[in-house]
This record gives C-alpha cells, sequence and structure tokens, in this order.
C-alpha cells in the first residue's frame, strides 16, 4: 500500500529565506509556492530524486506549525508516505493502535488527500499519508 516516501516536510519561519538557500545553496529550483488556508500555511515545494522537500511556512500564530516552530524551532516536521489507498492505510494505522489526527483525509498541498498519524504512535515522527487528488 504504501509506494515511496512522497516528501519530507521542514518547518521554517521564513519561506523566501528558506527558498534563497535551497536554491542558492543547494542549487534546486522551486517548482511552486502555495497557501493550504485550511492548515494554515504556505509550501514550497522543490525536487529531489522521486521525493520532494516541502518548506512549510505558518500563516497564522494560532497554527499547529506556529506551535512546533515555537516549541522546536526549525527543522524536520513530519514524513509523508504516498500510498494507494489511503483509507486503507489509515484503518490498518488505527487498528495496529496509532493515534490518527485525520480520521478522513483532508485537501493538502497540490490537491492531495492528505491524513497525519499523532506523532506519540509513531516513535515521536508526525507522520503523513497522501494520495492523489479525487
Amino acid at each position: 500500500m504504501l509506494q515511496k516516501i512522497d516528501h519530507l516536510g521542514i518547518a521554517v519561519k521564513s519561506l523566501e529565506a528558506a527558498i534563497a538557500h535551497y536554491e542558492q545553496v543547494m542549487g534546486l529550483t522551486c517548482e511552486q509556492i502555495e497557501e493550504i488556508e485550511s492548515q494554515k500555511v504556505r509550501t514550497a515545494f522543490f525536487e529531489v530524486g522521486q521525493t520532494h522537500i516541502e518548506l512549510l511556512e505558518p500563516t497564522s500564530e494560532d497554527s499547529p506549525l506556529a506551535k512546533f516552530l515555537e516549541k522546536n524551532g526549525e527543522g524536520i516536521h513530519h514524513v509523508a508516505y504516498y500510498t494507494d489507498d489511503i483509507e486503507a492505510q489509515l484503518k490498518k494505522a488505527q487498528e495496529a493502535g496509532c493515534k490518527l489526527i485525520n480520521t478522513e483525509p483532508v485537501t493538502g498541498a497540490g490537491g492531495k488527500r492528505i491524513a497525519f498519524l499523532h506523532p506519540k504512535s509513531t516513535n515521536g515522527v508526525l507522520t503523513e499519508f497522501c494520495t492523489k487528488d479525487g
């Protein structure tokens, strides 16, 4: 059911500064910038092979990402796994005792359907399942 690591989410305070770093230091090209109002974030994506780097900047002081940055500082926020059946993957995780943040998929960046598992259930790593839209 899991196909690959889709992307690594990295929390940043300034999307513009982080984009400049990834372009100038890493030699990558920003593919797209998008605001996801429902998640209270702006994102920027970079392709590295078959995986992406997703930079995340909070758009509101009360967003979960802003709280993460306040507590942890900048750095890796989550690991996202691509699945061909997100509902079955969520069911399997729940049956295995994982605490789900999203019991149903929601719309994320790029129109993908996403759902998160609570890090207390996944060895301290916020885990995302994602799949193509609709």
